[in-house]
């Protein structure tokens, strides 16, 4: 029985989504296509603007994605009542930057005008409305497709329908499924062949993650004083404060990983870096191989089957529906649903070790 969206999104409350869009027909989105010989991997930094912009915008948090040749994966913790601190014209203001209403000769969008701000500050209704929009799932992800798919088809002289209907959408329920999720988002190019190991996998949260920890590694390692620094060592530095700051829109590995029961927060983007890296190197090499002991400590502490990790990881996609967790959180979503059963008891069987009685 297919399961309403509505019953999956926790409307008003805090939670941590896996989000799919596919192009229609799984027809390209970037990357080069041998058909028409064009190349759209361009389109690769749209998405990522975009997502980015969106970030600042939304009270969801990016997670994890992955942008791919014909679709985008994501996930999103969202928290919609961080838009209760915002001010009346705060949310003017962020609405303004989604739907603006003047843009210069180039199409860039102009600040809202102080009039406009007033206009929607007087209706409190519709301040109260757009507080909700800010906060909300659908929302966001409309704001995205909708973007990406005027772009592409302006670009390619096209009308009609460039995403294959709405997103698809599951919820994370546990620790479990939020650290297997980000992992499987991460290692897309690497299960798709793309990449041998996550630091190669560009246009995903991991490689920003690995970049922006090298960079902040080298400007500690730096010990020259700009002041008198030669000017390739300016530029060196530079470089590095750049890629140093290449995570800084994406939450806080700490802060996700603290939902995945984790230690600090050094600790925990260190073990998380190492865990991608070990699983892609298992997926790579097709066959099993010794997991590190403090690595396969992380996984005993959630619970998780260390043999069926890469395995789950490398079919994440497939394993689950509506909702990915623990076999008793899976069944508390159908009854809630009003079904019997649903999608993804079996595998949660089979993957964690431990099901409550």
């Amino acid at each position: 029985m297919t399961m309403a969206r509505k019953e999956v999104l926790v409307q008003g409350g805090d939670g941590v989504y896996h989000c799919v869009s596919r192009c229609v027909r799984r027809a390209l989105l970037c990357g080069f296509d041998p058909y028409s010989r064009r190349d759209y991997e361009h389109r690769k930094q749209w998405l990522r603007d975009r997502v980015h912009e969106l970030s600042g915008i939304f009270a969801i948090d990016v997670a994890a994605y992955a942008v791919m040749a014909n679709h985008v994966h994501l996930v999103l913790a969202c928290n919609p009542a961080r838009t209760d601190q915002w001010s009346d014209e705060e949310v003017a203001r962020r609405w303004s930057r989604l739907f603006p209403r003047q843009r210069d000769e180039n199409g860039i969008p102009l600040p809202p005008t102080q009039e406009h701000l007033e206009q929607l500050r007087a209706e409190p209704e519709r301040i109260a409305e757009l507080r909700a929009r800010l906060g909300n799932l659908s929302w966001f992800m409309r704001c995205l497709n909708e973007n990406i798919a005027r772009r592409a088809n302006r670009e390619d002289r096209c009308k009609g329908r460039f995403w294959e209907g709405r997103f698809k959408c599951q919820r994370l329920d546990d620790q479990g499924a939020i650290l297997a999720c980000m992992a499987y988002v991460d290692l897309n190019p690497v299960r798709a062949g793309l990449a041998d190991r996550p630091e190669c996998s560009d246009f995903t949260s991991v490689f920003d993650r690995i970049g922006a920890r090298q960079g902040r590694e080298q400007l500690g390692r730096a010990r020259v004083c700009e002041s008198r620094a030669s000017a390739e060592q300016k530029q060196m530095l530079a470089e590095a404060r750049k890629q140093s700051q290449r995570d800084g829109w994406l939450c806080p590995i700490e802060q996700v990983l603290r939902l995945a029961g984790c230690d600090t927060a050094e600790q925990s983007l260190d073990r998380y870096l190492e865990l991608v890296d070990w699983t892609g190197r298992e997926i790579r090499a097709d066959k099993p191989g010794a997991i590190p002991k403090h690595l396969e400590e992380v996984l005993e502490r959630l619970e998780l089957d260390v043999e069926a990790w890469v395995n789950s990881v490398e079919r994440y996609g497939g394993l689950f529906y509506r909702v990915a967790g623990s076999s008793h959180r899976i069944a508390a979503a159908a009854r809630r649903a009003g079904q019997q059963w649903m999608h993804g008891v079996r595998t949660s069987l089979r993957v964690y070790q431990k099901q409550p009685g």
